[in-house]
């Protein structure tokens, strides 16, 4: 019989491989172990409440700990991976992790998931991730196992983290996501020193070639006039494009060259000007 694995209300069937039922195997080994320590040490949630808002006023914590994607015509902020990843280390007594379960004919079969040990609650997602890296010049396969494991280690997190969130309350999300913010604006004070300002200048042009007006054209002011929200929003919008949860277009669409409708008359008037003043040159 099949591996049945649990996913939300749903039931999704893993590929009977001896490789999959091995790790199965010691995945349940290692959890029966873990679900007698969560009984025994249970978590005490106030305190882990007090731990997660403690390690969210961290700066560099807070800094990456949300991302902004663009949803509706307006930005919609949520936790990222790392905030994620402290929320789950924080709050207890909870498994996750990544699985590759097999990989053959340029693809990899993955498994994410977290587990609530103390009340049984548990998120499981499998998902293919096929070797290869999309670019502006089309795609390519990848080769190299290095390459492979960095591909299919970013789309496990990303679906780490949501099973992460799917176990987590979502009050404490929410809380957590709030105090990174505040953590945030603390640090940036509610003028931004120009260097700060620098940095995320030179950052966006360094990783994804977004130049300073494309900046000012996002947030609709001069940089020199950016305060605490303007360097809150664009620390999300980095770092989801950073972890390749949106695209650079998503946020600085390319503008198309306007055509200029007085553009044949200018050169004809060019070419007019050039034609006389050779006229006049062979008449001397």
């Amino acid at each position: 019989m099949d591996n049945m694995v649990s996913v939300g209300q749903q039931t999704a069937v893993a590929p009977k491989t001896s490789q999959t039922e091995m790790m199965v195997n010691r995945q349940t080994q290692e959890v029966q172990g873990a679900i007698f320590m969560a009984k025994k040490f249970p978590r005490d949630e106030y305190e882990a409440i007090e731990k997660i808002r403690r390690s969210c006023q961290r700066a560099t914590l807070a800094e990456q700990a949300i991302y902004s994607y663009p949803r509706g015509g307006q930005n919609v902020s949520g936790p990222s991976v790392r905030l994620a990843e402290s929320l789950a280390q924080n709050w207890g007594n909870i498994d996750y992790g990544i699985i590759e379960l097999e990989q053959k004919d340029g693809k990899s079969e993955m498994m994410a998931y977290a587990w609530d040990l103390e009340t049984n609650t548990r998120v499981t997602k499998i998902f293919g991730v096929e070797h290869k890296r999309d670019t502006r010049n089309g795609s390519y396969a990848l080769t190299d196992s290095r390459d492979i494991y960095e591909a299919t280690a970013n789309f496990g997190a990303r679906r780490m983290r949501a099973c992460i969130l799917g176990v987590i309350p979502g009050d404490v999300v929410d809380m957590a996501v709030n105090e990174c913010k505040e953590t945030q604006k603390k640090s940036y004070g509610e003028l931004p020193s120009q260097e700060k300002i620098n940095k995320i200048e030179k950052l966006f042009k360094k990783d994804f070639g977004v130049t300073k007006e494309q900046i000012e054209k996002y947030a609709g002011r001069n940089m020199g006039d950016f305060g605490a929200d303007e360097c809150t929003d664009l620390w999300g919008v980095y770092t989801a494009l950073k972890n390749g949860q949106a695209k650079t277009e998503d946020y600085f669409p390319v503008e198309k060259d306007v055509p200029d409708p007085f553009a044949d008359s200018r050169q004809a008037q060019i070419a007019k000007e050039a034609s006389e003043v050779f006229d006049n040159v062979i008449n001397e």
